[in-house]
């Protein structure tokens, strides 16, 4: 995984990219009608209900446009929310809590979405040894804050991109001749660069988990569109020698049967590409 400094190089290049495509030479609507002299409070209402998140970064972005603004937080990120209450209260210059506004109400109503379907899939494992993973399925651009969001809703994070973890899935093992070929050409390629990574092997099969099964070092298989029978089956073969995840078209309507096959993870990218953004309102007070 990266590391939390890479991390936070991640969000601070969102905030300024999404700062510099809204903002752009200026926000003249306030520069016209407002006095740079003017200050002020908003508070950040929800009108919806969920998971919030996001406030911390909501914070970092109202630093980056003015560090004299005050924030002063009422409800936690990672906290129950309904209709009616008060995140936070921001105070100072009019001016930068407007050129702040969109991207703050953006981020939060996104992140805010993504924590509460995760919440609701952990809720649904609840009982289990199964933890549920992100993927890579992230909206371009906005990665950081999406695992982020992940994270606050009780999941965990998979791999963050294609350079902290090696994933071998059907084009891979295909190209490279088969998946013993994949496997052993990626070992030897990691060990001519000097490069620490886990790696992770997907099978379609019961004979793909055995010919995976066969070659060492191995952190990770990934039981891809099994269905249930087959899963448990494989992760009976398997054993204690890898981890085991399942991956493919689980919702909330099968998680729980893929859980009780007792795999170690489950992987959806329904988490962040099939979310509602909450309802939230920053408004002057």
């Amino acid at each position: 995984m990266i590391s939390e400094q890479q991390f936070q190089e991640e969000l601070h290049l969102i905030i300024a990219n999404a700062i510099r495509e809204d903002v752009g030479s200026g926000d003249y609507s306030s520069l016209a009608c407002i006095p740079a002299s003017a200050a002020g409070k908003a508070r950040l209402f929800v009108k919806d209900q969920g998971i919030i998140a996001g406030v911390e970064f909501a914070k970092m972005i109202f630093n980056y446009v003015d560090p004299n603004l005050q924030v002063k937080t009422l409800i936690e990120d990672g906290t129950a929310v309904k209709f009616g209450d008060v995140v936070f209260e921001v105070a100072g210059s009019s001016q930068s809590i407007l050129k702040s506004e969109r991207l703050v109400l953006n981020s939060m109503q996104r992140m805010s979405a993504i924590a509460t379907k995760t919440n609701s899939y952990v809720q649904l494992l609840e009982g289990t040894k199964t933890k549920i993973l992100d993927t890579r399925k992230t909206t371009p651009g906005f990665r950081a804050c999406e695992k982020w969001a992940v994270r606050i809703g009780g999941g965990e994070n998979h791999r963050f991109a294609l350079y902290d973890m090696v994933m071998l899935k059907d084009n891979h093992n295909d190209f490279a001749g088969g998946i013993t070929r994949a496997i052993a050409k990626t070992q030897d390629f990691l060990k001519k660069n000097n490069l620490d990574l886990q790696i992770v092997v997907e099978a379609r099969s019961l004979d793909e988990v055995r010919e995976i099964l066969q070659s060492q070092g191995i952190y990770r298989i990934l039981l891809d569109n099994l269905d249930y029978e087959t899963t448990r089956k494989a992760v009976e073969m398997i054993g204690n020698q890898t981890q085991t995840e399942s991956s493919g078209n689980i919702n909330e309507h099968t998680i729980r049967n893929y859980a009780e096959c007792g795999v170690d993870y489950i992987s959806s990218g329904a988490l962040t590409h099939s979310v509602y953004n909450m309802d939230l309102s920053l408004k002057a007070v």
